[in-house]
């Protein structure tokens, strides 16, 4: 057991950003080896996009759980590479409809076999889908439990066990 995972929870955040990093950062070359211009950080987007005809970008917002400002922010970033359009929604001037570009198409033709590579990969080197069922189960407890209160309530009134009694 290395220092990390002898240390439990009080570095959880620190293995999964470790470990996302490297994840990532293996994706990232996995794009480079196919001569795909492609960042990791598009993909929630490219990906609603690539299943859906037009998103608003308050549907993004939705779907991938961020704020009004981060989805513009990925939509502009996308657009500045010509793989989505954004135009003026005919119902509400306020809305912002978001489809992939021609460009967008031809890109998702050439990454939709890396996507299929990627997961057939995780599945090989991760296993079951155990690990996708544990942290679904992790994020909904975070967003279920006020965490700050919890650890404020065990440093002011922690639970004595029937062993200390």
């Amino acid at each position: 057991m290395n220092y990390y995972q002898s240390l439990g929870y009080l570095v959880l955040g620190s293995r999964l950003k470790r470990l996302s990093e490297l994840f990532l950062s293996e994706i990232n070359k996995s794009y480079k080896a196919e001569g795909i211009v492609f960042e990791t950080t598009w993909f929630p987007v490219f990906y609603l996009l690539s299943e859906n005809k037009t998103l608003t970008i308050q549907e993004l917002c939705e779907q991938i759980e961020v704020s009004h400002p981060a989805a513009s922010q990925l939509v502009t970033n996308l657009k500045n590479k010509g793989l989505v359009i954004s135009t003026t929604s005919p119902d509400d001037a306020r809305k912002q409809l978001v489809t992939l570009s021609e460009e967008g198409k031809t890109l998702l033709t050439r990454i939709l076999p890396v996507w299929d590579a990627i997961t057939a990969t995780m599945e090989e080197v991760a296993g079951s889908s155990a690990i996708l069922d544990t942290l679904t189960k992790l994020e909904t407890a975070f967003k279920s439990v006020d965490i700050v209160k919890n650890i404020q309530n065990e440093i002011h009134h922690p639970v004595k066990s029937q062993s200390n009694a």
